[in-house]
C-alpha cells in the first residue's frame, strides 16, 4: 500500500523512458553538483545571515541600505519562509533556534490589513511545513505529534484570521482581510483568480491534522466556485468579483493572477487522492491547449473568445513545466522548458514580461525579483528525465544571480536586466524557494527526495503512522507538505476505530450466538450511517480522548445504503478474510 501510494505522489521522481543513467553519468562530468551545492548554500548563508543582522524581525531585508521593512503583515516573514529550507540544508541547530524565536515573538492578533493569499502560502505553509519536520530537525515534540504542536498551532490561528474573507455569497474570499476585525467594510470585492484557488493544499491538511473541516470546506467551496463560473470554452479569467461572479479581468492564460490555482488543482488532487480535483485541471488543460498554445508558448487570450490578447510570456509563467512533469507530460514539458531557458541566457535572467513576437522584454516589466519558477521547473524536469541541460540551467542561474545581483548586504532584486540597475528589495521567497529548487537540484540524495526506502514510524493512541516516506508536495511558496501526515490524525485513527469496533461487535456475536444485535442506549441519536460501531466505542474512548466529544467527526465508512448493523441483523455474523 505505501509503494502503491508513493508512485501515485511522485510521478515527477521517477526515472521515465529514455532518461537513462547515462544522462545522469554525462550531467556530472560536465557540472560538478558538489561544488554548485556549496556555492548554493554560501549564496543562502549570505542572504539569511545579512537578514537576522540587519533586518529581523521586520518581514524582509533591504539589501542596498542594510536594513529592513514590514511588507506583508509583520509577521519577521523571511524567518517563517526560510525555516524548512534551513533543515533541507541540513541546518538542525538553527532550525530549532528558529521554532523557539517563533512562538516567543509571532503575534497574529494585530491590527493590520493582510493578503489573504500571501498569508495562507507563505506564512500557515511555512509553518504547517516546519511543524511536519520538527521531529526529523530533532526538535522534542509534544504528546500526540504530528497532531499537535506549537507550531499548528500557530498555522491554525494564522488561518483562522483568514476564514472571514471566505463569507460571501459566491464562497470565494476577499484577497485582503485585516487580522483583528476581519474583512474592512469599504474592502473590494475584486480578487485574482490565485487568490481564490491557492488554500486547498495548505488548508486541506490543516482539516487533517487538527480535525476542523472548515478550513477544507472553504478551500473547496472557492475551487468549485471558479470551476463553475468559467467561461463556456473552458477558460477562467484574471480578476473575479467575489460578491456577484462577474468576471472583472477577462485575459485568460497560465500566469500571473492565475498561475497557482492550477497548480493547486493538480497538487491537490495528488495531496488528497482526488480525482474530481484532477478532472478539472485536465479540462482546464485542454482549454489551454486548444486556445493559449502556439509554438510551446503559452500566450494570453480572451476567455470567451479564445483570440489572442497579449502574445507575452510572464516569468511566473515558468512554473508550468513542472506541473506538466507532475501529471506525466514530460516532452511538452522539456520543450517548452527550452524556450523559456533561451530567454533567460539572453538576459541572464526572467524578466516580468517577454514580447515573444519581437524577442525582448516589454516597458515597465524589465525587471527580474530573483523569482523561483523557472529554477522550479528544472528540479522536477531533472528528477524525471537527468537531462543535463536541466543542470546547466542551475549553473546559470547561481552564476548570473551571483554576479548581477549580490551585494554586501544579501542578494538585491534586479529593476532592469537590460542595464542590471538593481532595486532595494530581497523578497522572502528567495530564501523559501529560489535557493531550495537550486540546492535539490545539486543534492540529488537530499531527504525531500526520499524514494520511499526509508521512512519513520511513530506510535499513535491506535496505531502506527508511517512519516517521512517522500512525496513531498511543495505548496506555491516551496514548503514541502508530507502526504502521509493527513492519514495520522483523523482518518487512520478513525479508520483503526471501525476495525477494532467490528471485531468488538463480531466476537459479541459469536459468543451470544444471536442472529440480531441489539442497540445499546448508546447509539440512539449518532448522526452517522455507520452508525452503530462507532458509538459504542466512542464511549469507552471518552477519558483517552476527550475531543472526541466536542468536535464531531465524519466517518469514513459511511455510505448512502443500509447501515452495517441492519445487516448484521440479517445476515447474524461477519466474514473476516484476511487474503
Amino acid at each position: 500500500m505505501l509503494r502503491s501510494w508513493y508512485l501515485l505522489c511522485c510521478l515527477w521522481a521517477l526515472h521515465l523512458p529514455g532518461a537513462g543513467e547515462e544522462g545522469a553519468a554525462d550531467a556530472d562530468r560536465e557540472i560538478d553538483t558538489a561544488h554548485y551545492r556549496e556555492r548554493v548554500k554560501s549564496m543562502f548563508y549570505h542572504a539569511y545571515n545579512n537578514y537576522l543582522e540587519n533586518a529581523f524581525p521586520y518581514d524582509e531585508l533591504r539589501p542596498l541600505t542594510c536594513d529592513g521593512q514590514d511588507t506583508w503583515g509583520s509577521f519577521s516573514l523571511t524567518l517563517i519562509d526560510a525555516l524548512d529550507t534551513l533543515l533541507i540544508l541540513g541546518n538542525v541547530s538553527e532550525f530549532q533556534r528558529v521554532v523557539n524565536v517563533l512562538q516567543e515573538g509571532v503575534d497574529f492578533d494585530i491590527d493590520v490589513n493582510a493578503s489573504v493569499f500571501e498569508t495562507n502560502i507563505r506564512v500557515v505553509g511555512g509553518l504547517l511545513s516546519a511543524h511536519l519536520l520538527s521531529k526529523k530537525a530533532g526538535v522534542e515534540v509534544e504528546a500526540g505529534w504530528p497532531c499537535s504542536g506549537p507550531l499548528l498551532r500557530m498555522a491554525e490561528e494564522a488561518a483562522r484570521k483568514l476564514l472571514p474573507a471566505f463569507q460571501t455569497p459566491t464562497g470565494m474570499p476577499y484577497g485582503t482581510v485585516n487580522l483583528l476585525h476581519g474583512v474592512n467594510p469599504g474592502e473590494t470585492p475584486v480578487t485574482c483568480t490565485a487568490g481564490i484557488g491557492t488554500f486547498i493544499v495548505e488548508f486541506a491538511t490543516l482539516s487533517h491534522l487538527t480535525g476542523d473541516l472548515v478550513f477544507e470546506d472553504v478551500a473547496r467551496k472557492a475551487l468549485k466556485a471558479l470551476w463553475k463560473n468559467r467561461s463556456d470554452i473552458g477558460l477562467v479569467g484574471n480578476h473575479i468579483d467575489v460578491v456577484t461572479a462577474k468576471w472583472v479581468a477577462q485575459d485568460a492564460g497560465i500566469g500571473a493572477g492565475v498561475d497557482s490555482y492550477f497548480e493547486y488543482l493538480v497538487k491537490g488532487a495528488i495531496l488528497l487522492h482526488d480525482e474530481e480535483l484532477m478532472s478539472m485541471f485536465l479540462e482546464y488543460n485542454k482549454a489551454i491547449r486548444n486556445y493559449t498554445k502556439f509554438d510551446d508558448w503559452y500566450l494570453w487570450v480572451q476567455m470567451y473568445k479564445g483570440t489572442v490578447s497579449m502574445p507575452v510570456f510572464q516569468s511566473l509563467e515558468a512554473y508550468w513545466p513542472g506541473l506538466q512533469s507532475l501529471i506525466g507530460d514530460i516532452n511538452n514539458a522539456m520543450r517548452t522548458f527550452l524556450n523559456y531557458y533561451t530567454v533567460w541566457k539572453q538576459f541572464g535572467g526572467l524578466p516580468e514580461f517577454y514580447n515573444i513576437p519581437q524577442g525582448y522584454t516589454v516597458e515597465k516589466r524589465e525587471g527580474y525579483p530573483l523569482r523561483p519558477e523557472l529554477i522550479e521547473s528544472a528540479m522536477y524536469l531533472y528528477r524525471a528525465t537527468r537531462d543535463p541541460t536541466l543542470l546547466e540551467l542551475g549553473r546559470d542561474a547561481v552564476e548570473s544571480i551571483e554576479k548581477i545581483s549580490k551585494v554586501e548586504c544579501g542578494f538585491a532584486t534586479i529593476k532592469d536586466l537590460r542595464d542590471h540597475r538593481l532595486d532595494n528589495r530581497m523578497e522572502s521567497f528567495f530564501l523559501a524557494e529560489t535557493v531550495k529548487y537550486l540546492y535539490l537540484l545539486f543534492d540529488p540524495d537530499n531527504f525531500i527526495h526520499n524514494d520511499g526506502s526509508a521512512f519513520d514510524v511513530v506510535p499513535m493512541p491506535y496505531g502506527e503512522c508511517i512519516l517521512g516516506a517522500g512525496g513531498y508536495i511543495f505548496n506555491t511558496e516551496a514548503h514541502p507538505i508530507d502526504p502521509a501526515a493527513l492519514h495520522c490524525c483523523r482518518r487512520q485513527k478513525e479508520e483503526q476505530w471501525e476495525v477494532e469496533d467490528l471485531m468488538r461487535e463480531f466476537y459479541f456475536l459469536k459468543k451470544s450466538k444471536k442472529s440480531t444485535f441489539k442497540r445499546t442506549a448508546d447509539h440512539i441519536g449518532r448522526e452517522s450511517q455507520t452508525a452503530s460501531a462507532d458509538a459504542s466505542s466512542e464511549s469507552s474512548r471518552g477519558e483517552m480522548n476527550p475531543e472526541k466529544n466536542t468536535k464531531r467527526r465524519i466517518p469514513l465508512l459511511s455510505c448512502p445504503n443500509q447501515p452495517f448493523a441492519s445487516k448484521l441483523s440479517v445476515l447474524g455474523q461477519v466474514f473476516l478474510d484476511n487474503t
